[in-house]
């Protein structure tokens, strides 16, 4: 179901409601490409099923699917199309396109290419959880999870995202319980890390499937090297990877988690894996925030910092005598 999570918090003046969000979405609903279009952004039925509500109250937990399809239209076979029609040009007038003449024919050769492109489709999920007020997008990379937040600020009215920041750095947490080998309570360090170093050289080691409570893991740490990534599990539930920009990834739910779940039909799987998902991930992501000390408060800091008495005004200089003027010569 969720593979990759960022996690943000939901501001505290916009309320959830299903029907609301699925009227929004409705605006916005995905269409397959036309035959001269390059790409085409969209929501779908996270169902996977035609006609189905785009929105799917799961528990009390919302789950979305934005559908993204592009024309793959490699670039060398647009070169070699605008190749063709500079040398018909060259042929018929004796003359090679110029750098204006060349940029249109790549653009009309582009359109007459699209219509013959396969296209491609990917989709990313985004979870909302009201009760918790935040908000979950199902990407690899940080440009692409923005990219969401910004087609979700502008369909929702009235909503605000924040990316959730921890108390405290997850580089600096992660080097303490692998320096130490203790993790938060419900918490195990896994067999794959990676570490970097913060100067020039950016030098990396990686460990797969490897101890980590070793003697040269320390040595890397004590070195100047930080983790950004480390492999973890959760109670024998959930095994993850937690990035030092708290992004949770490699998102696997083991056979603990599944103990006492029947088997569920073919039409009953999306909501079974939804709900065992959403639950597991929903006390998961609370305990990993708390283990890392605690949600960083924007609201709070920027109260205390509004509290601070100003600053007392620097004493000025005395003023200096003028010079006289030279006399001109």
């Amino acid at each position: 179901m969720f593979k990759n999570l960022m996690v943000y918090r939901i501001g505290p003046t916009w309320q959830a409601h299903a029907q609301t969000i699925e009227e929004a979405l409705e605006k916005q609903v995905f269409v397959e490409c036309g035959a001269t279009q390059a790409q085409s952004l969209g929501w779908t039925s996270p169902r996977g099923v035609p006609h189905a509500p785009l929105v799917e109250d799961i528990g009390g937990h919302f789950l979305l699917k934005l559908m993204l399809e592009q024309r793959v239209l490699p670039g060398s076979v647009v070169k070699r199309r605008v190749d063709e029609m500079a040398a018909r040009i060259e042929q018929e007038t004796g003359r090679k396109p110029g750098k204006k003449q060349g940029k249109e024919l790549k653009e009309q050769a582009t359109l007459e290419l699209l219509p013959m492109a396969f296209t491609k489709q990917s989709s990313i999920r985004v979870w909302i959880a009201p009760a918790q007020q935040l908000l979950m997008i199902d990407a690899g990379s940080a440009s692409r999870a923005e990219e969401v937040v910004t087609l979700l600020i502008k369909a929702l009215d009235g909503l605000n995202l924040h990316l959730i920041q921890t108390a405290e750095a997850p580089a600096a947490c992660m080097a303490a319980w692998l320096m130490d080998g203790v993790p938060p309570a419900g918490f195990t360090i896994d067999r794959e890390c990676e570490l970097k170093s913060g100067d020039e050289m950016k030098s990396v080691v990686r460990y797969a499937r490897h101890a980590l409570d070793i003697e040269e893991v320390r040595q890397h740490l004590t070195g100047g090297k930080a983790p950004t990534r480390l492999a973890m599990t959760w109670k024998d539930r959930v095994s993850f990877m937690l990035t030092d920009t708290f992004q949770i990834k490699k998102i696997s739910f083991l056979d603990l988690a599944f103990e006492g779940r029947d088997s569920p039909e073919k039409d009953e799987a999306f909501d079974a894996d939804a709900a065992l998902a959403t639950g597991e991930l929903s006390k998961l992501i609370p305990e990993l925030i708390e283990g890392l000390g605690g949600e960083h408060d924007f609201l709070a800091a920027g109260a205390a910092l509004a509290a601070l008495p100003p600053a007392p005004l620097e004493a000025s200089a005395p003023d200096t005598p003028a010079l006289d003027a030279a006399p001109w010569d």
